[in-house]
């Protein structure tokens, strides 16, 4: 018989962080613990204020209704809580957990056994020039070699600016560059905006113009001089074939998949299965996990071989995150063999 209980955590921000959602000093998060002839598994359910689907009144509802009902089992579980993406990958991690050998080991691989490490980008979090100038400093200090800029928070001059200063020290061959415009763009001035930024040859944009709008984006998409990536476009497409209508429609070149806003490892596998059959390409970001959340999303993303960086942000971000093996070295995260998991 599982025993299943849950409790939320407040991640504090080292320093406040700026999205195009406003800035955010504190991130709410839900541990589900579950117990079973003496083993124990741990998922994180990643609920992001603001742009989670499930991000409503009766969230902590469901998660009790979850820890009442563990008794019919994941796949059940999953079915009946579509909805609820964030707690569906809390359950697949907590289950996946309890099954396992060690109880933060979800995917044993190279990446787990050998401290194999995964290429990531570097991200620069919006605010003003001086800010972002020190962020890009930073990061290159650190030895990434891969940076993404979340831009649309500031005049778009002085970010064409910021991500001119770069190209000026360092080529294409160099450093990739990515941007993040979280739908900053309108459709009538997106393409100019496009044509601007290609000239800085960029690796790709994320989410030029808002999401919902299907037909404009399937247009910005076939005319592009810039590969553009889908990621809030995905938040909220529950079935298989309004993911598939999705796809065919806009015809990305990439799509951008958080487990914690789309449903977990299967909603993600889904979305993957879709993106090959269109050749789109895809690469896998975290969401303000805490650590335990960014180990089971790591641990996952070791498992796809995708020789693309990924977006697997780190825990030094917060204050109070649980201590963790986690750790970025020049650029890529490894999962170091001499650290422990400290405690909840």
């Amino acid at each position: 018989m599982i025993k299943a209980t849950y409790k939320q955590y407040n991640l504090e921000f080292k320093q406040a962080s700026g999205t195009s959602r406003g800035v955010l000093k504190t991130k709410e998060t839900w541990f589900l613990m579950l117990e079973k002839e003496g083993k124990q598994g741990i998922g994180e359910c990643g609920l992001f204020r603001g742009l989670s689907v499930d991000d409503r009144p009766d969230y902590e509802e469901k998660i009790q209704w979850a820890c009442c009902h563990i008794h019919l089992g994941l796949e059940t579980l999953l079915q009946e809580l579509l909805e609820f993406p964030s707690i569906q990958f809390g359950l697949e991690q907590a289950f996946l957990s309890l099954e396992s050998n060690d109880t933060f080991v979800l995917f044993p691989s190279a990446f787990t056994q050998k401290q194999a490490p995964i290429a990531i980008n570097g991200l620069i979090w919006m605010g003003d020039k001086v800010f972002m100038q020190q962020q890009i400093k930073d990061k290159l200090q650190q030895g990434f070699s891969t940076i993404k800029m979340k831009i649309g928070a500031i005049d778009f001059e002085t970010e064409l600016q910021l991500l001119k200063s770069i190209r000026n020290e360092f080529s294409a061959k160099e450093i990739e560059l990515r941007v993040d415009a979280n739908g900053a763009f309108s459709p009538i001035n997106a393409m100019d905006k496009l044509q601007r930024l290609s000239e800085l040859e960029l690796h790709s944009i994320e989410q030029p113009i808002k999401q919902g709008q299907w037909q404009e984006m399937a247009i910005l998409c076939e005319k592009t001089p810039l590969p553009i990536a889908l990621d809030e476009e995905l938040i909220g497409v529950f079935k298989k074939e309004e993911k598939q209508k999705c796809i065919s429609t806009i015809q990305p070149q990439y799509i951008i998949l958080k487990p914690s806003l789309v449903g977990g490892y299967k909603g993600s596998n889904e979305w993957i299965e879709i993106a090959n059959n269109y050749n789109v390409g895809n690469w896998i970001t975290s969401a303000l996990e805490s650590n335990i959340g960014l180990n089971a999303i790591a641990q996952w993303t070791y498992t796809l071989n995708n020789p693309l960086p990924q977006g697997l942000g780190t825990g030094s971000l917060f204050t109070n995150n649980i201590e963790s093996p986690l750790q970025v070295i020049q650029g890529k995260l490894e999962y170091a063999l001499n650290k422990q998991w400290g405690k909840l």
